[in-house]
């Protein structure tokens, strides 16, 4: 989480209850990590003595409103309610903490001029789209393909929320949670899927995605099983493992690679579990990945040679 340092303070104020609310310690789940599933939140930690807090206020509230739904802010008195604060280390106020996807994204502490505070959010809902679940899907995928799983995930919940039955959101929902690690949430969105569509092709992808990365927590890590490949070239399953281990680190290239090798050197090792193994590699990583490309064409150069 970036930090930029100050010190400073956060005031009341009416505003619009969609987009600027007042939390307590009850509903800061609800409030704040349930709804940065949907678009980033910021929450703001105040207490009426803070001069800084009434200066920051009113210019946290102003460029929310500017942003136009991309953003909300959540402001919590740490006089009544000591605990969240406590939790996260909060030692100085204002505090500002942006939630995406249920996790601290990024934050600041001190009463920051307007511009700063207009930078911040920029900064945090670029790419967010003011609606449309068409153009969520379409920046959602592109910010996944770039390695932005946080933000990518927050846009998928937001098509969610405007169609829950979007099989592509869920698909798109699911693999952020892969990419991340979060794999029990992965499963539990996947089962959001109608019994109808669990063979559509981008929800099979997932679920291999998953499946893969689920093997991946058995097999060591990667630096361990390149010690044992280098010490015996031979060892295919070691050279197995570290591919599964490779890909979930989303090193696709290197993870095709070794999988590449074993076939290279013995096609008939484990039942053909080599090639399987790449195959499935593949259709998680979809056919217009350049990974799959180059490794299709290698495969059959090996193949057929």
């Amino acid at each position: 989480m970036t930090i930029i340092e100050q010190s400073g303070d956060a005031a009341t104020g009416a505003a619009p209850s969609d987009l600027i609310k007042d939390t307590t310690t009850q509903s800061f789940v609800k409030d704040v990590i349930e709804e940065s599933k949907r678009q980033p939140v910021l929450i703001d930690f105040w207490a009426p003595w803070c001069g800084p807090c009434k200066q920051l206020t009113p210019i946290l509230e102003k460029s929310v409103r500017a942003a136009k739904g991309k953003v909300k802010l959540v402001k919590m008195n740490i006089d009544e309610h000591p605990a969240i604060p406590g939790q996260m280390g909060i030692q100085s106020i204002p505090a500002v903490i942006a939630f995406v996807n249920g996790q601290p994204a990024d934050g600041f502490m001190g009463a920051l001029p307007e511009g700063q505070v207009n930078a911040f959010i920029d900064k945090l809902t670029q790419g967010v789209p003011a609606g449309g679940t068409a153009d969520l899907l379409e920046e959602a995928a592109a910010l996944l393909a770039e390695g932005d799983a946080a933000t990518a995930a927050s846009l998928y919940a937001q098509a969610l929320s405007e169609d829950s039955a979007s099989i592509p959101a869920i698909a798109g929902l699911a693999r952020c949670y892969v990419q991340a690690g979060a794999l029990e949430q992965a499963k539990q969105t996947l089962a959001m899927v109608p019994e109808s569509k669990r063979n559509d092709a981008a929800i099979s992808a997932v679920q291999i995605m998953l499946d893969l990365a689920e093997q991946a927590q058995d097999v060591g890590p990667a630096d361990e099983l390149e010690k044992k490949v280098a010490a015996d070239p031979l060892d295919h399953q070691a050279r197995f493992d570290l591919a599964t281990a490779l890909n979930a680190a989303n090193k696709r290239t290197q993870a095709a690679e070794q999988l590449l090798e074993i076939v290279k050197r013995d096609r008939k090792w484990n039942d053909d579990g080599a090639r399987k193994q790449l195959v499935q590699f593949f259709e998680a990583w979809g056919g217009d990945d350049d990974a799959t490309v180059e490794g299709r064409k290698r495969l059959s150069t090996i193949l057929f040679s």
